[in-house]
C-alpha cells in the first residue's frame, strides 16, 4: 500500500475523478480499479496496484486465501475509506469488507457495493487486467438472486446420518451425471446451472445433469471417509433415479475442490466402478488423517495420504480420466499436487494438468470447472 497525493483529484490515475467523499465523486466511483505497479526489483514484473473504496465507516478488507486482512485508510474527514493493494500478475480473488473496529478486521461482512461482480450476498470478486476470462459466469451482484433447479431430493441417509437437500437440474435436457460436492457454494454463491447452460448452448460441452451434493461436515465427509461414497452408490444415485430428471448414471463425472478435490481422488482409488471421470481443482493432497491436529497442515509429508497408497499399493488407474488444476499463487499446495499429479499418471490414468490464476479461491475455479468437466466426459 502507498499513501494518496493530499489533492481535490487524489485518484485521477485510476480513472476516477472529483474530490473523494463528495456526491459527484460517489456517483462516478467504481471498484476496485487496477493500474500497472512499478517493478519493485529488476526481476519483478510488476503486476499491479489495486484501488479498493468504501463509503461508509472504519473497514478492513478479507481477502479468501490470497493475502492477509488489509486496513482501509480514511481520506481526511470524509466517508471515504481506501486501500492500494498490490496484487500479482493474474489474480482472481474473493474478498469482503468488514466492517466495525473488533480485532481481525471488524465484525460485519459486507459485499462491494461498487463492484457488479459479487459471489454470494456478502463477497465480491476482484480479476486484474491480465486474469483470463470466465464467458460463462454471469456478472452478479449481491442483491441478484440466484437460479435454482426445480428438483429437490430429500435425502435421508442411513450411513452419513442427518437430512439433507439436494438439487438435480438437467442441462440441455440431461444427459452423464455431474456431482458437484460442495454443492450448496455452486448454488448460492456461484451461478453454476447458468454457466452449464451457458457452456452447453455454445457446445463447448455436451449436456449433462447436474446433481448438487451438500456437505454437513466437510473434514469428516471428505477425508478419504467411505461413508460418503457407499451412501451416494447405495443412497444418493437410486433417489437421482427415480427423481425423473434424466440422466446417465453410466457416464459419472465427480467435481470437487479443496477437500472436496481430495474426496473424488480417494473415490476414484477406493470406488472404481463409480469413479472413473474427476475434475479436480486445487486438491487437498497434503491431508493425512492426523493432519488437522497439527499446527501446520501442510507440513507434513508431500503429498499425504493419497501419495503414499499409489507409492504402496501401485494401483492400476488405466480406467481414471482425471484433470488437476491449482491456482497459480498457491506456492505451498504445488509440492503436494504435483507429486500426485505424476503418480496418479505413472499409474496409468488419463491426466490433464493446469494452473489457474487464482489462489484457494471458488472464484478461480469457476472455469476450470467447466473446461475439465467438459474435457472429462470427451
Amino acid at each position: 500500500m502507498r499513501p494518496a497525493a493530499d489533492t481535490g483529484n487524489a485518484f485521477a490515475e485510476y480513472g476516477l475523478s472529483g474530490e473523494p467523499g463528495t456526491e459527484a465523486f460517489w456517483s462516478a466511483a467504481r471498484s476496485p480499479v487496477s493500474i500497472p505497479a512499478e517493478p519493485a526489483e529488476p526481476a519483478d514484473d510488476g503486476g499491479w496496484r489495486t484501488l479498493f473504496l468504501w463509503r461508509g465507516s472504519q473497514a478492513s478488507i478479507g481477502f479468501e486465501s490470497w493475502s492477509e486482512t488489509v486496513p482501509l485508510t480514511r481520506w481526511a474527514e470524509s466517508d471515504c475509506w481506501y486501500a492500494e493493494v498490490r496484487m500479482p500478475a493474474r489474480l482472481r480473488v474473493t474478498y469482503q469488507f468488514l466492517v466495525g473496529e473488533g480485532e481481525g478486521g471488524g465484525d460485519e461482512a459486507y459485499a462491494d457495493p461498487l463492484n457488479p461482480h459479487g459471489a454470494g450476498g456478502d463477497r465480491s470478486i476482484a480479476s486484474t487486467p491480465d486474469a483470463p476470462a470466465q464467458p460463462h459466469w454471469p456478472a452478479l451482484g449481491a442483491d441478484d438472486t440466484l437460479p435454482l433447479p426445480g428438483t429437490r431430493i430429500r435425502w435421508a441417509s442411513q450411513r452419513l446420518g442427518g437430512r439433507r437437500t439436494v438439487r438435480v437440474h438437467a442441462v440441455g435436457g440431461g444427459g452423464p451425471l455431474v456431482l458437484l460436492l460442495d454443492g450448496d457454494d455452486w448454488l448460492y454463491l456461484h451461478p453454476a446451472m447458468t454457466a452449464f447452460e451457458s457452456a452447453v448452448a455454445a457446445n463447448e460441452m455436451e449436456p449433462v445433469t447436474l446433481v448438487f451434493l451438500p456437505s454437513k461436515d466437510r473434514l469428516g465427509e471428505f477425508g478419504c471417509n467411505p461413508a460418503l461414497w457407499e451412501a451416494v452408490r447405495d443412497e444418493l444415485l437410486p433417489l437421482v433415479a427415480g427423481s425423473g430428471v434424466p440422466a446417465d448414471p453410466e457416464r459419472l463425472v465427480v467435481a470437487g475442490q479443496s477437500l472436496g478435490g481430495l474426496s473424488a481422488m480417494y473415490a476414484a482409488l477406493d470406488f472404481p466402478d463409480l469413479v472413473s471421470r474427476v475434475a479436480c481443482q486445487s486438491p487437498s493432497f497434503w491431508w493425512t488423517p492426523d493432519a488437522m491436529a497439527s499446527q501446520d497442515p501442510l507440513g507434513g509429508p508431500v503429498g499425504g495420504t493419497i501419495a503414499e497408497r499409489l507409492r504402496e499399493e501401485r494401483p492400476d488407474l488405466s480406467g481414471l480420466r482425471i484433470a488437476f488444476d491449482l491456482g497459480e499463487h498457491e506456492p505451498r499446495m504445488l509440492p503436494h499436487c504435483e507429486l500426485t499429479e505424476t503418480l496418479v499418471e505413472e499409474a496409468g490414468a488419463t491426466v490433464r494438468v493446469s494452473r489457474a490464476a487464482a489462489g484457494h479461491d471458488r472464484a478461480g475455479w469457476r472455469h476450470a470447472l467447466l473446461r475439465d468437466v467438459a474435457w472429462a466426459l470427451s
